[in-house]
């Protein structure tokens, strides 16, 4: 009987020792046609080892080239699909540059100061008045749910001319004046009285009458 210790390592675990021996028997078939022919028939038991994998070109391919790994790149065939290279195994992958996107204002967030960038695209000055004050809107909703405070026009206006670099700008007086920063999201307050209770105070009792 033999043991797994005393077996050589499987190259890829997750198909088992089974399938291991029948890629080193396709190695010992002389005849490329019938090397061929079983090794279609060793795929397809390889899709039965994973049922859930989807028939799609992709699986099919990546099937292929595990056989072929199996094989240690010795599994001469005129199969569907080239031989992978060798070096895919031992090429590490690339190292993904990490993403620092330094925003100025946090309480306001990136979006705002993506949308000062496509304001700032905007020729037509009436399209360009009517982002800026857009965005004032958004920066004055985000800071009052951020900080619970109002802020000032004044300091909306100094911030968006800060992200813009001082290129998007707007008269201060008309603003205050037609109040255009006003927030977007307003909180939503309670009435004074429940809905639907009855107005218990007095002179809103309504009176039996005596008989």
């Amino acid at each position: 009987m033999d043991y797994n210790t005393s077996l050589p390592p499987l190259i890829l675990k997750e198909y088992g020792r089974n399938i291991q021996k029948l890629v080193n028997y396709l190695k010992s078939i002389e005849d490329k046609e019938e090397r061929l022919k079983n090794a279609h028939t060793l795929v397809e038991l390889m899709k039965q080892i994973a049922p859930s994998v989807k028939e799609t070109n992709e699986t099919n391919q990546k099937l292929w080239d595990d056989m072929y790994i199996m094989s240690d790149f010795d599994l001469e065939l005129d199969g569907p699909y080239p031989v992978p290279e060798e070096e895919i195994l031992h090429k590490k992958p690339e190292r993904v540059p990490y993403v620092n996107n330094r925003i100025r204002f946090k309480h306001y967030g990136r979006n705002i100061e993506l949308l000062v960038k496509e304001a700032i695209k905007k020729e037509d000055p009436q399209e360009r008045e009517d982002a800026i004050i857009y965005i004032g809107k958004l920066m004055k909703s985000f800071y009052s749910s951020w900080n619970k405070e109002v802020i000032d026009d004044a300091v909306i206006l100094d911030n968006i001319k800060a992200i813009s670099d001082g290129a998007l700008d707007i008269d201060l007086e008309k603003v205050k004046e037609d109040n255009l920063f006003e927030r977007l999201y307003k909180d939503k307050r309670k009435s004074g009285r429940p809905q639907g209770k009855p107005d218990n105070r007095k002179g809103g009792r309504s009176r039996r009458r005596r008989n």
